[in-house]
């Protein structure tokens, strides 16, 4: 469902695996009582699954691509080079991708505005709880409704000008 469960932002030089330790830290584990598989990318690979299965009995599945991914990669001379796709999707990659690119809407995170990582965090919770309201509120119908306004008026509706003009207007 792309729902937002715990959010944990890290500096850009920590690794994957440290920043995916700090998350399953911090969860609260009474709130999530049935969470027991998740997907990881390939930079979850290596002995992090076996840690997070023995510390929080979570089984970790690294997603990649079905053809492995691996272009431009060594062969002996007498072997032909495989053909590898230069674009495939990969299997549960499109839900985080899906959740990044609604939580991009909002202009606050459109870009790495704030100082703080606890009110990047707060941002995140607020837009997440917004599309959960929406959600709640209109159903499916508004959003079918809702998209199809956007196009119609060519393009996003949250653009600066767009934003300044309709908090400008009293009416």
């Amino acid at each position: 469902m792309g729902l937002v469960c715990k959010v944990h932002i890290t500096p850009a030089d920590t690794g994957d695996r440290d920043g995916g330790a700090g998350l399953l830290r911090r969860v609260d584990w009474r709130r999530f009582p049935r969470l027991r598989h998740g997907w990881v990318d390939q930079g979850y690979r290596g002995e992090f699954l076996d840690r997070v299965k023995q510390a929080f009995g979570v089984k970790l599945q690294v997603v990649q691509r079905p053809d492995g991914g691996r272009r431009g990669r060594w062969v002996p001379p007498d072997t032909a080079a495989p053909v590898v796709a230069a674009f495939a999707v990969v299997p549960r990659r499109w839900v985080v991708e899906r959740t990044f690119a609604w939580l991009g809407r909002f202009r606050r995170l459109s870009k790495d505005y704030e100082f703080l990582p606890a009110t990047s965090e707060a941002v995140v919770y607020l837009a997440a709880s917004q599309l959960l309201v929406r959600r709640l509120a209109g159903g499916a119908a508004s959003a079918r409704q809702h998209r199809s306004v956007r196009s119609a008026a060519g393009g996003s509706s949250g653009s600066r000008a767009g934003g300044a003009a309709s908090a400008a207007d009293p009416g």
